[in-house]
């Protein structure tokens, strides 16, 4: 353990600042920049991986129950109940995914004109 009673803070600071006063102005300004750019990456990096969390949410599928003297009848309307649904929701998603189509092709409409 002889090898960690060697370190000091209070040396370590004399030896960074006598390092520091040896460099000339411009080196100090890019050190500076330098630090600063890569201080923004890593900060940008780490919101950016923190904004993304999403919760948990659990997909609860409840089954429905029929009595077991359902006729023929009555299970072809509820299919067409159901089958009038399911039509809806595929629209409503068909929707969707051309509004989503439509902002992308604005985006690519947009690089195309500045030559991207």
């Amino acid at each position: 353990m002889r090898f960690f009673a060697r370190f000091s803070p209070l040396a370590a600071l004399a030896d960074l600042r006598a390092f520091f006063a040896a460099r000339k102005r411009h080196e100090l300004w890019f050190f500076a920049c330098s630090a600063a750019l890569t201080a923004g990456i890593i900060l940008a990096l780490i919101k950016d991986a923190s904004e993304f969390k999403r919760p948990y949410k659990p997909e609860i599928i409840y089954v429905e129950q029929w009595p077991a003297t359902r006729t023929d009848a009555e299970i072809r309307a509820d299919q067409k109940i159901d089958q009038a649904k399911k039509h809806a929701e595929l629209a409503r998603i068909e929707a969707l995914k051309k509004k989503r189509q439509a902002e992308f092709k604005k985006v690519d409409d947009a690089l195309k004109r500045w030559g991207i």
